[in-house]
């Protein structure tokens, strides 16, 4: 079934959960009409003055691409920062080279078309502070506390023998 999004029924509201400085707004009507994606996600994104998206980072197992509606803003990416105006799209592919991330330099709102995919888990880095997020269950971990595939299975037998044990 076809669902159409008219413009007089946006409603941006404050994402939950954010600082200052990274005070993004997303239009509220897909969740009002209960449409849950399946592998194409999109939201309608409000970037006033001053702000940032999120912290720059880049994912493991999505695509993304931004397409600017009205305003202005400068993308951040490997290459360095590049201004984007209305009618401007950035796409950013899976891995480091996608890194991201968004500020609105200018004096009016910046209104954005975010479009990315989904197939059910994604992970997320941030380089500049050296995180990692995994999604959908949204855990942050530090990336300084990466440890090796076999870290605590050196007494494999032990635990056999318990499990062995107990019957």
């Amino acid at each position: 079934m076809a669902t159409i999004f008219k413009s007089e029924n946006r409603e941006f509201q404050e994402n939950p959960g954010r600082i200052d400085h990274f005070r993004l707004f997303t239009d509220a009507s897909r969740a009002k009409c209960g449409i849950d994606p399946k592998t194409l996600n999109f939201d309608l994104r409000l970037l006033n003055p001053g702000q940032f998206s999120s912290p720059y980072h880049f994912h493991r197992n999505a695509e993304e691409l931004f397409v600017v509606l009205s305003g202005s803003m400068t993308v951040r990416t490997p290459n360095g920062l590049e201004v984007m105006s209305t009618g401007d799209m950035v796409f950013f592919e899976m891995g480091e080279t996608g890194a991201h991330q968004v500020y609105n330099h200018g004096i009016e709102p910046c209104i954005y078309l975010d479009i990315r995919t989904f197939t059910g888990a994604d992970i997320c880095e941030y380089p500049d502070s050296g995180k990692t997020i995994v999604i959908p269950s949204m855990q942050v971990f530090e990336k300084e506390y990466r440890v090796s595939y076999f870290k605590g299975e050196e007494n494999i037998l032990e635990k056999w023998n318990e499990v062995k044990n107990t019957k």
